[in-house]
């Protein structure tokens, strides 16, 4: 580790191969916590490159326990967080509204690092169980066409990586790693991160996959579709740029999508939302989301998909998938 630090504190990069026996030394408690600590540390003040980034993919898909939920066939909406705009949880809620569209969900997960409140915080908090019991994920998705991988139970070789991350509380590059590395490793894949380079290394990995994607980041620098302004999106053979026009809404003000600052008052939003009783902007942005996800799987039209999402939503659709995953929890 020595040798690695002190080529990256001289501004020199490390080769793919490189990154992923660094992750795998990590998984194996090979260095000290200062150790970890320094080398996720000089990832906040340079770029990761596209190299190291592949080979800390490659390593974590390599260690983390594989379920299979193939036959499925669904879609994974994850955002790197990571933007520091402290939204409620819109991608969660976006999975939720997909499912209740008829489409399955296999959703990836973790608590907040560098948020107040990540999807695994908000989930827990309302009593949906975490495990990785293939019987019960294939229950959920049966019954309820959502099932919640939570990144900790499948990614057991990042224990000593999680405290570090923990007691940083800043986005490190293990942000950008927690969508590409859904153990269920799904065919199809709705991913928001957090800045155009990141936007850019993504379409390069995702590229030489077999991943059906969607790609994308809001250009006022959030990692999902936030309706403040334009996006860019990257999918497998386009790229394009969509405005809140796009969906036929109106822009949204940031603060109208602002997430609380607790867990008991991001799902409190999160459960008037599943309700009915979101506001306007609320329930614009999450039917956004989940509309490129439903557009992603079924290759309909964005504005149809915008379409299923509200009827989801306001219909009370996506509330009994939710209600039904958390039935399935208490038993």
């Amino acid at each position: 580790m020595k040798h690695i630090l002190n080529r990256l504190i001289n501004q020199e990069s490390i080769s793919s191969d490189e990154a992923k026996h660094v992750l795998v030394n990590i998984s194996k408690g090979a260095y000290n916590q200062s150790q970890i600590a320094s080398f996720l540390t000089v990832y906040m003040m340079r770029s990761v490159t596209i190299e190291e980034l592949q080979g800390f993919r490659d390593a974590l898909l390599e260690l983390c326990l594989h379920v299979d939920l193939a036959d499925y066939n669904g879609i994974d909406l994850c955002g790197t967080g990571g933007d520091g705009k402290d939204t409620f949880n819109i991608s969660t809620l976006a999975s939720f509204v997909t499912a209740g569209a008829g489409v399955n969900v296999t959703k990836h997960g973790n608590y907040g690092v560098s948020s107040a409140c990540g999807s695994s915080n908000v989930m827990e908090f309302l009593g949906i169980k975490f495990t990785k019991d293939i019987d019960f994920l294939k229950r959920s998705l049966d019954e309820a066409n959502i099932c919640i991988l939570h990144a900790p139970l499948f990614h057991p070789a990042m224990k000593n990586v999680a405290p570090i991350r923990k007691d940083l509380a800043v986005k490190t590059f293990f942000n950008m790693l927690g969508p590409m590395v859904n153990p269920a490793f799904p065919k199809h894949q709705m991913v928001g991160v957090f800045n155009l380079e990141l936007l850019r290394m993504y379409g390069y990995l995702y590229q030489n996959t077999d991943i059906n994607y969607t790609i994308l980041h809001a250009l006022d620098g959030y990692d999902e579709i936030s309706l403040t302004g334009p996006a860019k999106v990257i999918r497998n053979a386009s790229e394009t740029i969509i405005t809140p026009q796009f969906f036929g809404v109106e822009t949204l003000n940031q603060a109208e999508i602002y997430g609380g600052d607790s867990v008991a008052s991001a799902a409190k939003i999160f459960v008037d939302i599943l309700n009915g009783q979101g506001t306007y902007a609320q329930n614009n942005v999450v039917c956004a989301n989940a509309a490129m996800a439903i557009a992603t799987v079924t290759k309909k039209s964005v504005e149809d998909s915008f379409g299923l999402a509200k009827e989801a939503l306001l219909d009370g659709k996506a509330k009994a998938k939710f209600e039904r995953l958390v039935g399935i929890s208490r038993q």
